[in-house]
């Protein structure tokens, strides 16, 4: 008996597709349920949870509070991708592709509503000038990883992590195809890491910003439970390059924030200002 699928004539929706986050895919825009936002004080509202490209976006808030730019103060909300917040019509409204992270900007008249992490970091990192070179060949350079990124990331995530972690049954065709062109991926990190410190060269940037939750974290063993499936140990230089990202303290805040998986020392579920991570710190002394 052949298990080989012929597709119809039309593809129908007639039940959700199985595996882990099935319930929040469906084959329509818009939103479900009326809901709005909440907003807090500062001049930026992000709503977000800390999958990878979340990541991307408490990472940049958090390295420019550290460079200085106190201008940068945000409020994080965490959206329930689960329990499907990012259907709600407020959520919508921000961005119409329901997903996270989505930013509104309330220091603009009027606010200005910003989806994409990649258009996120990179609107952050023009309005502040700050992790982007204003030189043209710098910031071409910096824009081309970021702009691999987001182009090459769907292959690690919706390809190789769905199929290798989260599809309902294993299949040997998709889990060896998307591994593929992950480990290709990772080899050309670590060709141009060679005699580079960072992605765009000497100077930690956006670049960095945006890659690392996705790459650097797959090497530290915290994506997909693959790290030895993947062989990650042959990527030398891109393995130096990820923990060095992760010492960085802002990097270490960024990756609590909206978190509310795995280590609980790395969650803080809503971020309204700098004084929440002293609080959790001192929780865990108290209850120590």
């Amino acid at each position: 008996m052949s298990n080989e699928y012929t597709p119809p004539k039309v593809w129908t929706w007639d039940k959700e597709s199985g595996g882990r986050f099935a319930s929040i895919n469906r084959p329509i825009a818009g939103p479900t349920h009326d809901k709005d936002l909440p907003v807090g004080d500062h001049p930026f509202q992000l709503y977000s949870l800390a999958t990878p490209n979340g990541v991307k976006v408490t990472v940049m808030f958090e390295e420019l509070l550290e460079a200085g730019h106190s201008d940068a103060e945000y409020d994080a909300w965490l959206i329930d991708i689960g329990e499907g917040d990012q259907f709600g019509s407020g959520f919508v409204d921000i961005n119409p592709n329901s997903k996270i992270p989505a930013l509104l900007d309330r220091s603009e008249n009027p606010p200005q509503r910003v989806f994409e992490s990649g258009a996120i970091v990179l609107y952050l990192a023009e309005k502040f000038g700050a992790f982007l070179p204003t030189d043209r060949a710098g910031r071409t350079e910096v824009l081309n990883w970021v702009f691999w990124q987001m182009g090459a990331t769907p292959f690690l995530g919706g390809g190789f992590g769905h199929f290798y972690a989260y599809a309902p049954e294993k299949y040997e065709y998709p889990i060896n195809r998307y591994a593929m062109e992950v480990k290709r991926q990772l080899d050309v990190l670590d060709r141009e890491l060679a005699d580079k410190t960072y992605l765009a060269g000497d100077d930690y940037t956006i670049a960095d910003i945006i890659a690392w939750p996705w790459y650097g974290q797959l090497v530290l063993g915290r994506a997909y439970d693959a790290a030895e499936f993947l062989a990650v140990y042959e990527y030398e230089n891109v393995m130096r390059w990820a923990k060095a990202i992760d010492a960085r303290a802002a990097v270490s805040r960024g990756r609590m924030v909206n978190n509310v998986n795995g280590d609980p020392k790395y969650q803080l579920r809503e971020r309204h200002s700098a004084d929440d991570f002293d609080k959790k710190t001192q929780d865990k002394l108290d209850k120590g």
